[in-house]
C-alpha cells in the first residue's frame, strides 16, 4: 500500500514581478518538477543553495522595499495584519484559505499521494511538500515513511519523565514534558558545542526536526493510554503510515478512523507563520535554541484557550445544545434561540481586526483572515457526508452551519460569519470514539510539527537572524499620536 500572509504592499511587489496568474503558473510549474531523489535530505541539500541566493538577492536589491505601514491598531491589536515574518510553507488566502506551498486544500487532496487511490493526503506527503515545495511521488513518500519509522524509537527516560507527573496532569503538560525529555538527544546542541560551521546549522536541525516529528505520535499515544485507558503501550505497526500509526497506537484500528487521522494531521499541519504556536517556535529558535526547545515552547502556546483549545470548546458547546433540549434533533427555531443565548452570554469573544472590535461569536465561527468558509471545514464535512451522514451530531453541525451565518451577518459584528476548521473536527473525533476532548490539543500539536519542523530547518539554512522587534511604551505611543494629530 502506498503511503503518501501589508496586502496592498504585497500586491505592489507582485506587480513588479509580473501578473499574478503568471506567478501562480510559475510556482505550480516549480512544484510539479520531479526528481529521482527518494532521500529527503539529499533533495533538500540540492535546494538550499538556490534559496540562499534568492534571499541574498532580495536583501541586496530590494532590502528597502516597504511592505506596509505600522499603525496603533496593529501595536495594540496583537500585531494583526502586520507583515513581519518569512514563512516558506504556507500562506492564508482570504478567499481560498490556507495554501500549502501555493496549493489549496482541494489541490492537496487531488494531487498528493494517499494510502490508496482517491484517499486523503498522507502526512508524509505534506511534510515533503512543505519542506521542498515539490509534489512527491509515491516512491518518495514511501521512503520518507520508512525514514520516519526508523527514527521513532523513544528512550525509556522520556517515558519516565512523563510518569513522574500525576496521571491527572493535563495531557498538554505531559506532552511538553515528553518533548523536553527528548531534547537530551538534540543533534543540533551536540553539533553547536562541537563547533559546526554556521553554513551547516541546517543539517543537525534537520536531524532534530525529523527525529522530533517521528517520535511525537508515540509520546502522544503513550500519554493518551496512560491518562485515559489502561496504560498499556500499543507498539508501532511498521506496515502503517504516520497518521494511521498514530491512530493505531491510540487504540483505534477502524480504517475510517485511520483515514480521518491522515486528513486531520494534513489540514492542521501548517497555517502560515503568525499564529501563536508557529511564531513561538520560530521566535524561540532564533537564538539558536534547538528544535526540541522551540517546539516545546510552541506547545505551551498551543495549550492556550485562544489557540489550540477551540475544537474541544466547539464540541462542548454542541453537547450543551443536546443537553439543553435532550436531543440533537431540534428545530431551526430552537437552534436560533440557543445561538442568540450564546451570543448574549458574552463568554466567547473574537477580535476582528478589520472592524477593530471585540465581537461575541459562536464557537467554531469566524476567522482572523478568511472571508469565506474555511476549506479545512469543507473537507471534513465532505468526509462526514461520505462516512457518517446519519450521525446525529454531524446532522446538528450541518444545521448549525445553515443557521449561524445569517445571524452573525445580521448582527454585523464580524467580517467572516462562516465556519472554521474547529467547527467540525471534534464531532468527527467523537464519532470514532476519541471522546476525551481535553486530549484534542495534543492531536493538534502532533500535526503542527509537520509545518513547524520544515520552517525551523529553512530558518537555519537561510541564516534567519535573532528576532528582536522594537517595542514602544504607552507614553511614547500617546506622544506619537499627539504629533500626528
Amino acid at each position: 500500500m502506498a503511503f503518501f500572509k501589508t496586502v496592498s504592499a504585497i500586491s505592489r511587489l507582485r506587480s513588479r514581478l509580473g501578473q499574478q496568474s503568471n506567478l501562480a503558473n510559475s510556482v505550480r510549474w516549480l512544484q510539479t518538477q520531479t526528481s529521482t531523489n527518494t532521500d529527503l535530505f539529499s533533495e533538500l541539500r540540492e535546494l538550499v543553495p538556490e534559496h540562499q541566493e534568492r534571499v541574498k538577492k532580495l536583501r541586496k536589491e530590494h532590502g528597502s522595499v516597504e511592505l506596509g505601514k505600522v499603525t496603533v491598531d496593529m501595536v495594540l491589536g496583537g500585531m494583526r495584519g502586520m507583515t513581519a515574518l518569512l514563512w516558506l510553507g504556507s500562506a492564508v488566502d482570504p478567499d481560498e484559505g490556507i495554501r500549502l506551498r501555493s496549493m489549496t486544500i482541494p489541490d492537496c487532496q487531488k494531487t498528493l499521494p494517499g494510502a490508496f487511490p482517491g484517499g486523503e493526503p498522507l502526512p508524509e506527503a505534506v511534510l515533503w511538500l512543505l519542506l521542498t515545495g515539490k509534489i512527491p511521488s509515491e516512491e518518495q513518500v514511501d521512503s520518507l515513511a520508512q525514514e520516519l519509522r526508523s527514527r521513532a524509537t523513544i528512550p525509556d527516560y522520556a517515558y519516565k519523565a512523563i510518569d513522574a507527573l500525576p496521571v491527572h496532569a493535563h495531557a498538554m503538560t505531559q506532552f511538553t514534558t515528553g518533548v523536553m525529555a527528548l531534547q537530551v538527544q538534540s543533534e543540533f546542541q551536540k553539533a553547536y558545542e562541537g563547533g559546526i560551521p554556521k553554513a551547516r546549522y541546517w543539517e543537525p536541525t534537520y536531524e532534530d526536526s525529523m527525529n522530533l516529528i517521528a517520535r511525537l505520535p508515540s509520546i502522544a499515544a503513550y500519554i493518551y493510554r496512560r491518562k485515559y485507558k489502561d496504560g498499556k503501550i500499543i507498539p508501532m505497526d511498521d506496515s502503517l503510515d504516520y497518521g494511521a500509526n498514530y491512530a493505531h497506537m491510540l487504540g483505534f484500528d477502524d480504517p475510517e478512523m485511520l483515514e480521518f487521522m491522515r486528513l486531520y494531521i494534513s489540514i492542521h499541519s501548517d497555517h502560515e507563520g503568525g499564529n501563536v504556536s508557529s511564531h513561538t517556535a520560530h521566535l524561540v529558535a532564533t537564538p539558536l535554541s534547538d528544535p526540541y526547545l522551540a517546539f516545546a515552547a510552541a506547545l505551551n502556546g498551543l495549550a492556550g484557550p485562544l489557540h489550540g483549545l477551540a475544537n474541544q470548546e466547539v464540541l462542548r458547546w454542541i453537547r450543551s445544545i443536546v443537553a439543553e433540549f435532550g436531543t440533537p434533533d431540534i428545530s431551526t427555531e430552537q437552534l436560533s434561540d440557543y445561538i442568540h443565548k450564546t451570543l448574549n452570554s458574552g463568554q466567547v469573544m473574537y477580535y476582528d481586526y478589520e472592524s477593530k472590535m471585540l465581537a461575541e461569536v459562536v464557537p467554531g465561527y469566524g476567522h482572523g483572515v478568511l472571508r469565506n468558509t474555511d476549506p479545512r471545514y469543507t473537507c471534513q464535512r465532505e468526509f462526514a457526508l461520505k462516512h457518517l451522514p446519519n450521525d446525529p451530531l454531524f446532522q446538528l453541525v450541518s444545521k448549525i452551519k445553515e443557521v449561524v451565518p445569517p445571524i452573525l451577518t445580521k448582527l454585523g459584528k464580524v467580517k467572516n460569519p462562516w465556519p472554521n476548521v474547529d467547527a467540525h473536527s471534534g464531532v468527527l473525533l467523537n464519532y470514532y470514539g476519541l471522546t476525551e476532548e481535553n486530549y484534542y490539543t495534543v492531536l493538534f500539536g502532533v500535526a503542527r510539527s509537520i509545518g513547524v519542523g520544515p520552517q525551523l530547518i529553512w530558518d537555519r539554512a537561510l541564516g534567519m537572524p535573532l528576532e528582536r522587534p522594537k517595542s514602544v511604551t504607552l507614553e511614547k505611543l500617546e506622544a506619537l499620536c499627539g504629533k500626528s494629530s
